[in-house]
């Protein structure tokens, strides 16, 4: 047996097809998590060995590991990029016609 469903186009941000108020905040922390997730990653280091590199306390790197970002503010993960010596480009567009901004990360 078939079940008919269908498909819809997501909008490039989860939080906002799920209808999240702060949909551009969330979606901006979670790219800057896990912009650091991937430098941590290509560094081998581990959540202690960052902290001891970089001085921000090993909780904060823990639970950007476990994306638990609701603690945060877009200050936080922003620090911790500064302190791996990371420079990045943050772009927000708003589109007369978008519901949403659109945010990208280089």
């Amino acid at each position: 047996m078939t079940i008919p469903f269908d498909i819809i186009r997501g909008s490039g941000n989860i939080f906002q097809d799920f209808g999240n108020a702060n949909a551009v905040v969330e979606h901006l922390k979670a790219i800057l998590a896990s912009q650091i997730i991937k430098i941590l990653d290509s560094r081998q280091l581990n959540v202690r060995a960052a902290a001891d590199e970089t001085g921000i306390v090993v909780g904060n790197y823990s639970r950007i590991r476990r994306a638990k970002l609701d603690r945060f503010t877009i200050d936080r993960p922003t620090s911790v990029l500064g302190k791996l010596d990371q420079k990045i480009d943050v772009k927000i567009k708003i589109s007369p016609k978008a519901t949403a901004p659109t945010v990208t990360v280089r």
